[in-house]
């Protein structure tokens, strides 16, 4: 795997501010505001830094937390999991693997098979329909 390695400037300069909060910064967004809560179209969801495949359509669902939500990664060595002791919690926050953006936790109240919900930012995603 090639990893991207970029400026501040170079992120700032590629992503909105938005983006770059949450991206960069570790921020989250608030809940049922972002572009892709809802979205029930079929497609990938791309990493906003670096364009990686890291979620597919049909592994999302509804979880009622007001973010995308996923069940599983498209390939788990591109999603990297470490602790996260912010805000007084301990939660395994998710980053990609391949540009180190923060995409949001993972949590294990999902529903099969995997039984994990990937709660995600969608500030930190791309979505590129199927054609």
């Amino acid at each position: 795997m090639q990893k991207v390695r970029k400026s501040d400037a170079e992120w700032r300069a590629q992503l909105s501010p938005e983006e770059y909060y949450v991206a960069r910064q570790k921020g989250t967004e608030r809940p049922f505001s972002g572009r892709y809560w809802d979205t029930t179209q079929h497609g990938i969801y791309r990493c906003v830094g670096c364009g990686t495949a890291l979620f597919a359509s049909d592994t999302k669902f509804d979880a009622g937390c007001g973010w995308p939500s996923y069940f599983k990664a498209l390939d788990p060595d591109l999603v990297r999991e470490e602790q996260d002791t912010s805000h007084g919690m301990v939660r395994t926050e998710v980053l990609c693997n391949v540009c180190d953006s923060h995409l949001g936790h993972v949590f294990p109240d999902g529903p099969p098979p995997t039984g994990l919900r990937y709660c995600i930012n969608s500030l930190s995603l791309d979505f590129e329909p199927s054609e």
